[in-house]
């Protein structure tokens, strides 16, 4: 039901706004009023928790089971204009805050982006929570409390530098401490033997502490939580080493427990960024089973009807320890037979893939596993012996498979492969586009999928239109209503209405007017924080994603170059600004020069006279939620580049397009499904195909060669290589040239003369606004489909839905 025109909430809403503000000083400012907004809103968000969570526990036997989703990453962003808008509450806020002199915006800006995530994988898992609140979903999300994220990207002399990312310095007004849930996660020790079961005694614990974030829907009282693990020692200091005056040794437990809240994804270039890493996924993992174990107890008095009750997501390998920590909770802890064990992990756990590339699916030092997770070590054994006996039962014929899906890679380093060890635990297992779930059961999963061909399948990801519409774009909604009325908000489907739109002069009008103004929303920012002034009438052309190789940044810079050589000789093109934002990791020096040279192309473009008022090239640094949410409605043109077979889907895609941006693309990921929803002809597809690029690779690619037949692609390489973009060192960016020419991995060579083709119809298309604006109204309204509600109705349909007695899933 709707809120907003629920006076009681209003009011209470209201004193408790007051009440908060005049213990900050007067007059207020604005960061005193966001934490009194949050405080206020926050009290009202409680009470809809607790209602949910008693409706959740009484729900019958036969119902929709309660979700856990097991992710490293939650990219949530800032929650207060989240909040206001879901309970109602734009309107009073803003009329308060008049009244002290402060206006909205100003007020929401002064929330730091929650530093829980990185990307795309941890974007979706935000989206999730909203659709589970929406959709009225019994669920939980787990991940880690990290005091200072990923890192904060600074630029300096164009280069990335990595600061902490301190978001919890003036506290966190919407977290909540749940000292009643608490639990003991060991490390190390040994493994005894007591009668017919094994003890773990680890050398090591760490108490896992509760914070719960709560998410709520839009369009009814329900609430979905983000529960949020905090490591803390288990003792206080060593007083006694106080005493002597050795304070270092005195606190070494206390800093060794807040260590591992510190960061996400710890530097894993060194052994003990390794340990600490597998530290924080083992602490995530057990920390979460033992929640969900005592609440069922709690519940319920016994363990019978926990895989019916209760579902079991990991979100990519990271959380992949769940089975053997589950196993060892039952067996161990509780005195399950393996058997009953294992078929309860089965029938609760499943497991969404993320990528296609062998490197990225983690595996772990067999010496270092069973050093810090020995009885966990002694679990996944047991799990693979009757596993490979199995396969050699059922495959006699092929001797060598037992070695290719063993949960130990025996090949060099012996090492536990963790994807292996969710497929073999989880009763579903499905990747997040239709091409990507189809090549991962043809390539990187191809025997698995021999041997349990119906736990494969697909479902596509999908965004939330609460976030990435309504509150992103808020003129754009109110536009959208008037010409359709606002059901889209509740039924993203909804938006097909929209086709006709395109041919009514006062939408199309309305549709012009609030781009522009998204714009020179973004024209500000850019502005204010980079010093740099934009053309709010040039095409805005966007590539905002993590900095990868295989996302193809570098095919954008390149084709840049090529356009500012172009404008030099005199070609009319179209004016355009370039943005491109996304951080490197802190290790991956080839990505931290890409960077770099974005950079030392957007100086010379921008010194130089003969192209600076047509051409401009932006690099926006510290890309996360808040930005995006600025970056995204401004777009005219996505830049979604992929080599076609790598991208398991995307979600900035869809973003983009909800938000009336084309989208320049591979056939890759999520992009082929859009392009099928939209047609082909409303996206400017180029460049070779998956089994394209796999026919090319076989038959010997040599990039030298597509460098030589092009003169455009020659002449960009060679300014590069030549130091014309870093002239007082010429050599910066040969290690990036020499790649290029000698084997590029990633295809930019053979995609480029593509690429530039589909860019050249990109500029033709802009040059006629009411054919762009006809292809921007066909995106918008062909976007239903990609609702994060689709995607978690799929899943709870096909993966979450409660287990049948007698099921052999």
């Amino acid at each position: 039901m709707s809120t907003n025109d629920d006076t009681g909430l209003i009011a209470g809403f209201e004193a408790a706004l007051r009440r908060e503000l005049a213990q900050g000083g007067t007059p207020p400012t604005a960061a005193i009023a966001m934490r009194a907004a949050a405080t206020a809103a926050r009290e009202t968000l409680m009470a809809r928790w607790a209602a949910a969570q008693a409706h959740d526990r009484a729900r019958e036997d036969g119902a929709v089971r309660r979700v856990h989703y097991l992710s490293m990453e939650f990219l949530i962003g800032r929650s207060l204009g989240n909040a206001i808008a879901a309970l109602g509450l734009d309107r009073p806020l803003r009329a308060l805050l008049a009244g002290h002199g402060l206006s909205l915006p100003e007020v929401l800006e002064g929330e730091a982006d929650a530093a829980l995530g990185n990307g795309g994988l941890g974007r979706l898992a935000a989206c999730f929570l909203d659709s589970f609140a929406e959709l009225g979903l019994p669920s939980f999300g787990y991940g880690l409390r990290y005091r200072y994220g990923m890192f904060a990207q600074r630029v300096h002399d164009g280069q990335q530098v990595e600061v902490p990312d301190d978001w919890m310095r003036d506290g966190n007004p919407w977290e909540i401490a749940r000292p009643e849930a608490q639990y003991l996660v060991g490390f190390g020790g040994r493994v005894e033997v007591e009668g017919d079961r094994r003890r773990w005694l680890p050398a090591e614990y760490l108490v896992a502490c509760a914070h719960d974030l709560v998410v709520p829907a839009h369009h009814s009282p329900h609430v979905s939580t983000l529960r949020l693990w905090e490591a803390r020692a288990v003792g206080t200091i060593d007083f006694e080493a106080f005493r002597r005056g050795n304070h270092a040794d005195a606190g070494r437990a206390l800093e060794d427990a807040d260590t591992l809240n510190w960061v996400l994804y710890p530097d894993d270039s060194t052994h003990a960024g390794r340990v600490l890493r597998l530290k924080q996924e083992a602490f995530l993992v057990s920390a979460s089973l033992q929640d969900l174990v005592e609440r069922h107890l709690a519940e319920r008095g016994t363990l019978d009807g926990l895989s019916a009750r209760n579902a079991i997501h990991l979100n990519d390998t990271h959380p992949a320890l769940a089975p053997a920590e589950l196993m060892r909770l039952l067996v161990d802890e509780h005195g399950l037979a393996w058997e009953a064990a294992w078929a309860v992990v089965h029938d609760a756990v499943s497991y969404t893939n993320h990528t296609l590339m062998p490197e990225a699916l983690e595996t772990w030092p067999l010496q270092m596993f069973g050093e810090l997770l020995p009885r966990h070590l002694e679990i996944v054994y047991e799990i693979n012996a009757r596993f490979l006996a199995d396969v050699r039962q059922r495959f006699p014929e092929d001797a060598d498979m037992a070695r290719r899906v063993s949960l130990i890679d025996e090949d060099g380093e012996r090492r536990v492969r963790m994807a292996a060890l969710a497929i073999v635990a989880s009763h579903k297992i499905n990747g997040v586009s239709a091409l990507h779930s189809e090549l991962m059961v043809q390539t990187i999963f191809a025997d698995q999928a021999r041997l349990y061909p119906e736990r494969f399948h697909n479902v596509t990801n999908g965004v939330t239109p609460r976030r990435w519409l309504m509150q992103a774009n808020p003129e754009l909604a109110t536009l959208i209503d008037g010409a359709i009325g606002d059901g889209w908000r509740r039924d993203l489907d909804r938006l097909a209405a929209l086709r006709g739109a395109a041919a009514d002069p006062a939408f199309a009008d309305g549709l012009a007017a609030a781009k522009r103004r998204n714009k020179e929303r973004l024209a500000r920012l850019v502005r204010e924080r980079i010093g740099l002034v934009v053309d709010v009438d040039s095409l805005f052309d966007v590539q905002a994603k993590r900095i990868h190789e295989y996302k193809r940044q570098l095919l954008n810079l390149v084709q840049v170059v090529a356009r500012y050589q172009a404008i030099v000789d005199g070609a009319p093109l179209q004016p355009r600004t370039v943005f491109i934002a996304g951080k490197a990791a802190s290790a991956y020096h080839q990505a931290k020069l890409i960077i770099r040279l974005a950079h030392d192309i957007a100086r010379v473009i921008d010194n130089d006279p003969r192209s600076s008022a047509r051409l401009k090239l932006v690099f926006v640094p510290d890309y996360g939620v808040g930005i995006a949410e600025t970056l995204v409605p401004a777009a005219d043109l996505s830049e979604q580049i992929s080599t076609a077979g790598t991208e398991a889907s995307g979600t900035g895609n869809m973003k983009f397009a909800l938000n009336g941006a084309l989208t320049i693309g591979t056939w890759d990921g999520a992009n082929i499904e859009m392009a099928q929803a939209m047609g082909e002809d409303n996206m400017f597809v180029f460049g070779l195909r998956a089994d394209g690029v796999a026919e090319l690779k076989a038959r010997g690619y040599d990039p030298s060669a597509c460098i030589q037949r092009d003169p455009v692609l020659a002449r960009a390489v060679a300014a590069i290589a030549g130091g014309e973009f870093s002239p007082g060192e010429p050599q910066r960016y040969r290690r990036i040239t020499d790649e290029l020419q000698r084997r590029d991995g990633y295809l930019l060579m053979a995609d480029f003369g593509a690429y530039m083709q589909a860019q050249e119809r990109v500029d033709a298309l802009f040059g006629t606004p009411g054919d762009w604006t006809g292809r921007v109204v066909a995106n918008i309204a062909a976007m239903g489909e990609f609702s994060s509600d689709r995607t978690v109705r799929e899943y709870v349909a096909r993966v979450w839905r409660p287990v049948q007695a007698g099921s052999t899933r």
